[in-house]
């Protein structure tokens, strides 16, 4: 029986399909919402947007003191200098532990299965690789202002630590899934690990390897801001200290800086990748 021009399945075949998975995200996504005590409907209270308004009002007109500036300048530098000592950090943990950790460079691998001490040392490696990252570098930085007390230095071991897991890992990713025969030829003629990567697995890598450590990098300064909250120094602390006393003015110039910072780390981390790829 020939379908009606006008009907659902002769303009679109797959409706029924689109609408059944519609309603199965929306029976998935509702207890989702329900748990997060999701209501957007209350930034439209009164009291809400009353409170709102005062707000965003104090942020006009910025804070333009000569002091103050010089004040903000410093401390954007510090943050960028946070963000630059974590990441060369994390990627000092990230190369060996990726090293030792990538079946492809594993000369007992070449028979085909892994001796028992390699594949054991590969994936405790990765394990710790995975609780690295796995721990939010907000958290680390909680444990190291009470070890180190408060200042840059937390914010740079939170970074370092948080994201040398994720470059590990990723580095780990890149190499594996990379072209194996060179390197397998490399290491079945005598070679060594090193020379098997720099020979092999590198040339093929590099551009994709250094495109995820700047963009990582570019990462580090967002995060960096936010860890100054928890008094990890930087920007990040004293616009937490300006938004506890209110100050309106200050708050505003701070995220002016804070958004022309990061845009000009995402030019930045672009120009770098354009150069590498």
């Amino acid at each position: 029986m020939p379908l009606n021009a006008a009907s659902p399945a002769a303009r679109d075949p797959t409706w029924i399909g689109r609408i059944f998975w519609v309603l199965a995200a929306v029976l998935l996504l509702w207890p989702m919402l329900v748990a997060t005590e999701f209501r957007p409907w209350l930034m439209f209270d009164p009291a809400s947007r009353a409170s709102t308004g005062q707000f965003l009002a104090a942020f006009i007109p910025p804070a333009t003191d000569a002091d103050f500036l010089r004040l903000v300048a410093r401390e954007t530098w510090r943050t960028v200098a946070i963000a630059t000592a974590g990441i060369t950090l994390a990627w000092l943990i990230a190369v060996p532990a990726c090293l030792l950790s990538t079946r492809s460079l594993s000369i007992s691998a070449l028979s085909g299965r892994m001796a028992p001490m390699p594949a054991v040392l590969r994936q405790t490696l990765r394990w710790i690789l995975v609780v690295l990252r796995s721990i939010p570098e907000l958290v680390w930085a909680l444990v190291f202002v009470r070890v180190v007390g408060l200042g840059p230095t937390a914010g740079v071991l939170a970074i370092a630590l948080t994201y040398g897991g994720m470059l590990g890992k990723v580095y780990g990713d890149i190499l594996e899934s990379s072209d194996n025969d060179p390197t397998r030829h490399l290491l079945g003629n005598g070679g060594g690990r090193l020379q098997a990567f720099f020979y092999g697995l590198l040339p093929q890598s590099a551009a994709e390897l250094a495109s995820y450590t700047v963009y990582r990098w570019e990462c580090a300064i967002r995060s960096s801001v936010v860890l100054g909250f928890v008094g990890a120094g930087g920007l990040g602390q004293m616009l937490d200290t300006s938004t506890k006393m209110f100050a309106g003015g200050e708050v505003a110039t701070m995220l002016l800086v804070f958004v022309a910072l990061v845009a000009v780390a995402d030019r930045a981390s672009a120009w770098l990748r354009s150069l590498l790829g």
